[in-house]
């Protein structure tokens, strides 16, 4: 259980991927900055931090929430399972060879969060309808607007047949198949499904700096002074020259 070890932090113990950990977080650190930025999970991204997205997408004790409007200590003694902890022993998650096998990913941003809310659709709904599987799928966005193969992809999830093909339609110029509405198992698919996703911000070097904007609460305004002191008095802050 959660124990106060400050006014300003506090300590949690939490089962991510099958792995447990105990760490120091501030009470405000939300779910999806402690599993990126603590345990780099970086599989689970974000997308808008205003639960609109639904990238952020994880599995809390089995059902999914979104981890952007969720703070880590609310999952203190629970369990959580992101993408990266589908695949078992190598062989991957039938969802994820749902969406492989019907390319339902374009640039793969929103895939992580739409398999797993795939996965809790299935659980409630063993068997839907095209309707029930965009109702269920409605909170998760794809930038893509490939909506058409992730509805497709989505109900095979719950079995997933790898001997089944799709079939391609043949051209009547003579040739025997068209790549137009066909799916297209690319080599990078791998690992869009599985959390690998190399997305900017997921790249952390040594000594990297960090840019903060900050953004006026008033819609119009006249800036009169700019008080830079705590900035300045920032660890790690550095001037430029």
């Amino acid at each position: 259980m959660a124990t106060a070890q400050s006014t300003r932090t506090t300590s949690i113990t939490v089962e991510v991927d099958d792995m447990t950990y105990t760490d120091v977080v501030e009470p405000r650190m939300l779910l999806v900055q402690y599993l990126r930025e603590r345990l780099g999970k970086t599989g689970t991204l974000v997308g808008c931090d205003t639960t609109n997205c639904g990238a952020c997408t994880v599995h809390l004790d089995g059902q999914s929430v979104k981890s952007c409007t969720m703070f880590a200590v609310q999952a203190d003694g629970h369990e959580v399972t992101t993408i990266e902890g589908l695949a078992q022993g190598g062989e991957l998650h039938p969802m994820q060879k749902a969406f492989h096998e019907k390319h339902a990913l374009q640039c793969g941003f929103c895939t992580p969060g739409m398999i797993m809310q795939s996965i809790d659709l299935i659980k409630e709904h063993p068997d839907p309808d095209e309707h029930t599987v965009r109702d269920g799928l409605e909170g998760n966005l794809c930038r893509c607007t490939g909506y058409q193969n992730i509805v497709a992809g989505s109900p095979g999830g719950r079995s997933y047949d790898p001997r089944v093909r799709l079939s391609r339609r043949p051209r009547r110029s003579g040739m025997t198949v068209t790549e137009i509405g066909s799916p297209r198992r690319r080599k990078e698919d791998q690992r869009l499904i599985t959390g690998r996703t190399r997305c900017t911000d997921n790249i952390v070097l040594p000594g990297m700096l960090h840019l903060a904007m900050v953004r006026s609460p008033f819609a119009h305004a006249t800036i009169t002074t700019i008080d830079t002191h705590d900035g300045h008095v920032l660890p790690g802050r550095r001037r430029r020259s």
